[in-house]
């Protein structure tokens, strides 16, 4: 049925290890919805996608950092801070391998579940042209 992951999936330990991991070091739209609600002074959020998504539509307090340039500008975050990641959906990588940059420099961070599609599913706020932008930040 499974091919050649028949032995992973066998691996009942390393199976639940992996699951706790995603629970542990991902969050929900609902979950986000409620600290943004109660909670905003706590976390960061940073959208990694295109500028031009970005300004077409984001998460609220979301500033904008492309992947690409999370190293260079690290510092626009609080580190005492959560960070929660998000991009598109959970079929691109951007988010996470943010998340892994960020850990790497002591920054604690999560990846929102579902990214942005998800956010929208459930028809939360969103932003538009919000100048929360790493690009709008530097021009000030």
């Amino acid at each position: 049925m499974f091919g050649h992951n028949d032995e992973i999936t066998k691996d009942l330990t390393r199976a639940k290890k992996f699951f706790e991991d995603i629970i542990s070091f991902t969050i929900g739209p609902y979950s986000l919805d409620e600290m943004i609600a109660h909670r905003i002074e706590n976390i960061n959020i940073v959208d990694v996608r295109e500028y031009d998504n970005y300004i077409d539509g984001h998460i609220p307090y979301a500033v904008h950092i492309p992947y690409k340039e999370i190293k260079e500008h690290i510092d626009m975050l609080d580190k005492d801070k959560i960070t929660i990641v998000y991009t598109y959906s959970d079929t691109c990588p951007r988010a996470y391998n943010t998340a892994l940059a960020l850990i790497e420099h002591h920054y604690p961070a999560v990846v929102l579940r579902g990214g942005f599609k998800a956010w929208k599913k459930f028809d939360f706020d969103i932003v538009k042209n919000d100048s929360n932008s790493r690009a709008d930040t530097d021009n000030k």
